[in-house]
């Protein structure tokens, strides 16, 4: 048994087959009818399915493709071998293009949309792909397309920043944005539900300057806006304390009752900024005490800061309690 294996494998021994013509001979031969043969096959016609993309465009105006039609569509064909062997060693093909309106144009909608054959449709779609192939069929047998009203409106623009100061420095006024507004366009199932238009998120840091800078706004997909940025205006100065003296008010006290505070003002902090240190006074602000809290068990009244401007902080303020006389007439 090892004997005959031995002469077997002998046989199959590169330099045996070099030397034997026959074999080589043999071998050439195998070789030629073999091409022939593949030549001769792809001679002659043939049926299979290719596999092209689809590229949907031009939709109907103010009109938006609101579904996902088949982003593929199988063609079942006939071609000959070399035709046909040339499109599946292709890595790509040129996508078929479909003219939305066109396809729509005789159609009459239903609660689904519009139904299209798409054995309607082989002689456009052999048109863009060769003349050498002819397209027997396409799957799947029908394409639906639904599509929204396109609708343009301006939304309001609420940006999405965070601010941190160097220590002594605040907004000298409220942040400011440029524009206010963006004109969106999209779906009417979009944009009716559609408030306000986000931004992206940014953080200003160790702040000690005016500051200028765009965004970007952010919009659903299927939408397009007009400005894509904004500008965002941060004016910033330096904050200093201040110190004044704020009498206090009473309020809801009946008409026949007088009433003393001790003390009948108080000493408040603030921090202001520079522009405005020497402007601000006692007249900005609104302190008292509420008669409606004066009962036999309290001895004081607390005092509450009511109105104030919106430029300042308030730090502190001396005495957070007063005493009081009640004189009746």
């Amino acid at each position: 048994m090892n004997k005959k294996l031995k002469e077997i494998s002998g046989f199959f021994k590169i330099e045996k087959l070099k030397n034997d013509k026959r074999i080589v001979v043999f071998l050439i031969c195998l070789l030629i009818a073999t091409v022939l043969w593949f030549l001769n096959a792809l001679s002659k016609d043939y049926s299979t399915t290719i596999s092209y993309p689809v590229k949907y465009v031009s939709a109907p105006k103010n009109q938006f493709l609101a579904n996902k039609p088949p982003e593929k569509l199988d063609l079942k064909v006939d071609a000959h071998g070399f035709t046909l062997l040339r499109y599946k060693l292709s890595l790509s093909f040129s996508p078929i293009i479909l003219n939305l309106t066109s396809l729509t144009k005789n159609l009459n909608p239903d609660s689904r949309g519009y139904m299209v054959n798409t054995n309607n449709l082989i002689g456009s779609v052999s048109d863009q792909i060769s003349n050498e192939i002819s397209i027997n069929n396409i799957e799947p047998a029908v394409i639906q397309i639904k599509f929204d009203s396109l609708v343009t409106k301006l939304i309001p623009i609420k940006p999405n920043y965070e601010l941190n100061f160097k220590p002594q420095f605040d907004l000298k006024e409220p942040v400011s944005i440029t524009p206010e507004q963006a004109k969106i366009t999209g779906p009417t199932s979009i944009l009716d539900t559609m408030y306000f238009l986000r931004t992206e998120k940014k953080l200003f840091g160790m702040l000690d300057s005016d500051k200028e800078t765009s965004m970007e706004i952010l919009h659903p997909k299927n939408t397009t806006i007009s400005p894509k940025k904004f500008t965002i205006n941060i004016s910033v100065e330096r904050f200093t304390e201040k110190e004044l003296k704020v009498p206090i008010e009473i309020q809801n006290i009946p008409e026949n009752v007088n009433i003393k505070l001790f003390p009948s003002e108080i000493k408040l902090t603030i921090l202001v900024g520079l522009s405005q240190f020497e402007n601000i006074s006692s007249k900005d602000f609104e302190v008292f005490v509420d008669y409606k809290s004066v009962s036999s068990t309290n001895e004081d009244l607390n005092v509450n800061i009511g109105v104030h401007p919106s430029f300042v902080q308030i730090q502190r303020f001396s005495p957070e309690k007063v005493e009081y006389l009640i004189e009746t007439n």
